[in-house]
C-alpha cells in the first residue's frame, strides 16, 4: 500500500479531549504525535479496549500522518497496477473504498485514507492538536 508508512505492534494511546469521536487518541512516535483512528468507529462496529496483539499502521493520507487502530495485519504488498480496480465504477455508494485488488489470496478493499476524515473532523482535529502543540 503506498500510503503505509509502518506497522508497530499496539502501544499506549493517550486520550485527545475535544478530538473527533473516530479518533480514539494520539500516539508518539519519532518525536511526532499522530492522530489514531479508530476503525470501528467510522465503520460503526463494536467498540472495544486496545489489546496487546492490535496493531497500528501508520500512514500517510495525503493531508497528514495517521495511526490505523486495526485488529491484525497479516500482509503487507505492493499491488500490480492491472490487478487494481476503481470502486467509483463497480461500487459508486462505498464513500470510504478507493478500489479493490486482486491478489493470489482473494480480493482485497483499498480504501481511501483521504476521506476517512470528514472536512469538520479534519478542522477539528488540526485545532485540538494545535492546542497540545502549546
Amino acid at each position: 500500500m503506498e500510503n503505509t508508512i509502518r506497522v508497530l505492534q499496539a502501544i499506549e494511546i493517550k486520550q485527545l479531549p475535544s478530538a473527533p469521536e473516530i479518533i480514539a487518541g494520539v500516539i508518539h512516535v519519532n518525536n511526532q504525535i499522530i492522530p489514531v483512528i479508530d476503525l470501528r468507529k467510522r465503520f460503526l462496529l463494536p467498540e472495544r479496549e486496545i489489546a496487546a496483539s492490535d496493531h497500528l499502521v501508520i500512514a500517510d493520507t495525503g493531508k497528514r500522518i495517521v495511526a490505523l487502530w486495526v485488529d491484525s495485519v497479516n500482509n503487507i504488498q505492493a499491488i500490480a497496477p492491472q490487478n487494481l480496480f476503481s470502486a467509483k465504477k463497480s461500487l459508486p455508494f462505498a464513500k470510504y473504498i478507493r478500489g479493490i485488488a486482486k491478489t493470489e489470496d482473494g480480493l482485497v478493499i483499498i480504501y481511501d485514507l483521504e476521506q476517512f476524515l470528514s472536512l469538520d473532523e479534519e478542522n477539528q482535529l488540526d485545532e485540538v492538536i494545535a492546542k497540545t502543540d502549546k
